[in-house]
């Protein structure tokens, strides 16, 4: 796995709260309005996105953690790990993602969320995490294989967003000491 990065001095990472839904809610709406990074095609309201919130506990293998500017506590970027399927038996595994707010890609800030990210899981039942990259997307596949992962297989015009088809790349890597 990657060297552990560097948390600029002015950015935290902490674990996403009520207070952060607003910011949040912004950050995903740009992906939803502005790229096919996301397969929603409507933005949201801070509402809309409250039960979202609300399934990330403090504790276990689904958590939601941010990365905020300090002192002024502007909200940079966030990184989930959510259940990868419904059924009892995937439990171990997690489906893991990562948005920056625009303005603060190129920063390191995904590569730190998920540093902390990789951090807290390793600690949980966790087998497996996955994702799930809509291609060309040349920056979130680096950031997944310098994390660890492996491609393994491609949906080809798997959603259709804007008028085109897109096909959306799957990884995988271990997580915890079992991998």
């Amino acid at each position: 796995m990657p060297q552990k990065p560097q948390a600029p001095q002015d950015v935290q990472v902490r674990p996403g709260a009520e207070g952060d839904l607003t910011a949040l809610t912004e950050i995903y709406n740009h992906y939803v309005r502005e790229t096919a990074v996301t397969f929603d095609i409507t933005p949201f309201t801070p509402e809309e996105r409250r039960s979202w919130l609300g399934a990330y506990p403090l504790d276990g293998p689904h958590r939601l953690l941010v990365a905020q500017e300090v002192p002024d506590g502007r909200i940079l970027g966030y990184a989930t790990s959510s259940p990868f399927r419904a059924r009892a038996a995937y439990r171990t595994s997690v489906e893991v993602s990562v948005y920056c707010a625009p303005d603060a890609t190129g920063r390191g800030i995904g590569a730190l969320l998920y540093a902390e990210l990789f951090d807290v899981l390793a600690g949980e039942d966790v087998h497996r995490a996955y994702a799930a990259v809509a291609e060309p997307n040349p920056a979130s596949d680096r950031l997944h294989r310098r994390f660890g992962f492996t491609a393994v297989g491609t949906f080809r015009e798997v959603g259709r967003k804007f008028g085109r088809y897109w096909d959306v790349t799957h990884y995988e890597r271990p997580v915890g000491g079992d991998g």
